[in-house]
């Protein structure tokens, strides 16, 4: 039985990028030993698109928020870098933001139904 999905992110300096999932985000976690930090992620979805030719095996994680002008206040005041102005899409709106040691994290108010609470 599938219990759970576990995300990677590969960063050139972990310890910031851990550091700033833990202090900025506040994102719980456990210590797997020698300060390897896994974090317990917010609910999730799985979506699957189409992919264009070569594409296919491609993945992308997008943070998602119900309110993204007040969460960008809110990060901000941490003292986070938007790398993106706010594009409005069919489906959201969506901004990037700097992830220290990682780069680029994909955040967004979703317009469409979501998975997220579904029992």
């Amino acid at each position: 039985m599938i219990i759970g999905a576990h995300t990677i992110c590969y960063a050139a300096d972990a310890e910031r990028a851990r550091a700033f999932f833990r202090d900025v985000l506040g994102f719980a976690h456990v210590d797997a030993g020698g300060g390897w930090l896994i974090f317990q992620a917010p609910p999730a979805e799985l979506a699957v698109h189409p992919a264009e030719p070569g594409e296919s095996g491609r993945a992308e994680l997008y943070l998602m928020c119900d309110d993204l002008a007040a969460t960008m206040a809110d990060l901000t005041a941490k003292g986070v870098e938007f790398t993106s102005e706010v594009s409005e899409q069919r489906w959201g709106r969506l901004t990037t933001l700097a992830v220290p040691g990682f780069g680029d994290l994909g955040l967004y108010q979703p317009l469409h139904p979501t998975a997220v609470d579904l029992p």
